[in-house]
């Protein structure tokens, strides 16, 4: 959105390091234990402005969706957790563009520092 001054305006709520225990995994030993799961969202949002939480997108929604997903068991791919957290962030009026990375930081260990995956969700023009 341009306003009268030529300015452009663009909004995006970051959480960064989300920090979460998951099972989590397609692997014998991912099937028994939980493993650390870091997880980064950014939301783009209509570039509106702002002036209370009814027009933004209320970031303690990225946690609460990760742990519900998380406590309804064992998901075999991180890429299923992290197109579900997406799913549920984009449902949110304000969100325009959503993109989750989840890592996992022991998946090559110690051969690479984390591997996981990144999911973008964008909603279409009406």
């Amino acid at each position: 959105m341009t306003d009268s001054s030529g300015v452009i305006r663009s909004q995006k709520v970051i959480v960064q390091g989300l920090r979460l225990e998951a099972r989590i995994g397609v692997h014998t030993h991912e099937k028994r234990q939980t493993q650390p799961l870091l997880v980064d969202v950014e939301v783009d949002l209509a570039p509106e402005p702002v002036s209370g939480l009814d027009d933004t997108f209320n970031y303690e929604l990225v946690v609460e969706a990760a742990r519900r997903i998380l406590a309804d068991g064992h998901i075999d791919l991180v890429e299923t957790f992290a197109s579900g957290l997406a799913e549920a962030c984009i449902r949110q009026p304000a969100a325009r563009r959503v993109r989750v990375r989840a890592m996992k930081p022991q998946a090559l260990a110690p051969d690479a520092e984390s591997a996981g995956v990144e999911v973008m969700l964008e909603r279409t023009a009406s």
